[in-house]
């Protein structure tokens, strides 16, 4: 299944608001489940043979949102890839920033591993860490934010 038809479906599950979708399309298989979080969209392919059988979602429960405190105003440093976002260079070390220490641009914020290869996130302008997004150890994606820089 390509790229774009993905894109498509996840697009639809957005719009229309329907909690869960799941096609199967030869041998591969993608379900693609809304959670609470608007945001937030899981995808998972697996070729049909193996895929077990989902009982059908039941019908969502209206909730009201709570309120959400404002995220804090300034630059987004953002991730260049798929990875593991660790905040030092090794477990016990000490964080290459902290949130309110001032960074100038080319310090290293983060380390993101991608296929076994450390690759080191620099400041792309100075200023303060205003708010760190990501925990240490948690799998990023593209585009996703890592860092408040103001």
């Amino acid at each position: 299944m390509d790229l774009r038809k993905l894109k498509k479906l996840i697009d639809l599950v957005q719009e229309s608001g329907i909690a869960e979708l799941e096609i199967t399309e030869g041998e591969e298989r993608v379900r693609i489940n809304r959670s609470g979080n608007p945001m937030q969209t899981v995808m998972a392919m697996q070729p049909a043979a193996q895929a077990a059988v989902a009982a059908p979602a039941a019908a969502p429960v209206a909730a009201v949102a709570p309120e959400v405190p404002a995220a804090p105003e300034g630059h987004t440093v953002k991730s260049p890839m798929v990875g593991t976002f660790y905040r030092s260079s090794s477990p016990g070390a000490k964080a290459f920033v902290e949130i309110g220490q001032s960074v100038s641009a080319g310090d290293t914020l983060c380390i993101i591993e991608a296929m076994k290869l450390l690759n080191e996130i620099e400041a792309d302008q100075g200023g303060s860490i205003k708010a760190i997004l990501v925990e240490n150890g948690q799998p990023v994606e593209y585009g996703q934010p890592l860092f408040i820089v103001g």
